[in-house]
């Protein structure tokens, strides 16, 4: 393996979570914990230690300061309070912002040549804030965005249809919130059109997709918080960042003139590698998508 290194900013729910789907992935060789309970961080260092007998080789580092974040390739952002019953996304962009204003300048000065990975909600905002902020090249702050949205959405799909997953290439595009939508006026499976799919109606469509919708609230009032699939979505798109995969994954992203918008962060198909994002996939959306599209970019810059 690559000497990578790839260092969680927050040791909540979520970052932990992405810790150890990493570890069980072998997807890092160094992973850098940090948050400010070190001491807390020192004991999920020696827990996630003693399963490296029957796991690979990561070399797993509690980070007491900002310069034990020097020469990240990656920097996951998971910090920040999170989504409590009766909250949608959005109620969190002030306290949210403001922990991000004061943390990541201080972690960029120690890693500057890194790709972050914004994962803290409202996603589609931070993420915007964080390019502005850092000032990298383009591609180099992303959002995990409507990534988990859409395994969710394919999940639901692939109930209706008993076919697998994988094999289902529809997303969920916009904010990373109540305004998404599905992208299905040309979405597939095996190459035939979902909605000519035998058994798949509009109906059946709109019911997989309000499952999605109501995911992270139903989730939330039944355990209180959601953490182990959105940790299994930031190891994968770490992993296609690390090994330059070219993968196409829905990530919140600065929009430059795609469809027409600019200044705003939202989840389009992207295609990711070493350097983060490295192309915006305009695919073809129906007059109705379009609106849908507006709506969601309207809502966010509001």
């Amino acid at each position: 393996m690559q000497k990578n290194r790839v260092a969680i900013v927050g040791g909540g729910r979520v970052g932990m979570s992405a810790a150890y789907a990493m570890l069980l992935r072998n997807t890092t060789r160094e992973l850098v914990l940090f948050d400010r309970d070190v001491e807390r961080m020192k004991g999920e260092q020696l827990e996630f230690e003693h399963s490296l007998a029957f796991l690979g080789t990561t070399d797993i580092i509690a980070a007491e300061s900002p310069e034990d974040l020097k020469n990240s390739d990656v920097v996951i952002y998971t910090t920040g309070v999170a989504q409590e019953p009766g909250q949608s996304r959005l109620d969190l962009v002030k306290k949210n912002s403001e922990i991000l204003a004061s943390v990541l300048p201080q972690i960029a000065q120690n890693a500057p040549n890194a790709v972050y990975l914004v994962v803290t909600n409202p996603v589609d905002i931070l993420t915007l804030k964080a390019s502005r902020l850092l000032k990298l090249p383009k591609g180099r702050v992303l959002g995990t965005g409507t990534s988990l949205d859409s395994a969710r959405f394919r999940f639901h799909l692939s109930q209706l249809l008993g076919i697998n997953p994988k094999n289902i290439h529809a997303y969920v595009l916009g904010e990373h919130g109540d305004s998404s939508f599905a992208a299905v006026s040309n979405a597939d499976v095996g190459g035939q059109r979902l909605m000519t799919m035998p058994g798949v109606t509009k109906k059946a469509v709109e019911e997989c997709y309000k499952k999605v919708k109501d995911a992270a609230s139903t989730i939330i009032a039944a355990k209180g918080a959601t953490y182990y699939a959105i940790g299994v979505v930031i190891n994968q798109l770490v992993d296609a960042i690390l090994r330059d995969t070219k993968r196409v994954y829905p990530v919140s992203t600065p929009l430059d003139g795609q469809y027409g918008y600019s200044d705003v962060s939202i989840s389009l198909p992207c295609v990711l590698g070493k350097n983060g994002v490295e192309k915006i996939l305009e695919v073809p959306l129906s007059e109705e998508e379009k609106k849908l599209l507006a709506n969601s970019i309207s809502i966010l810059k509001s």
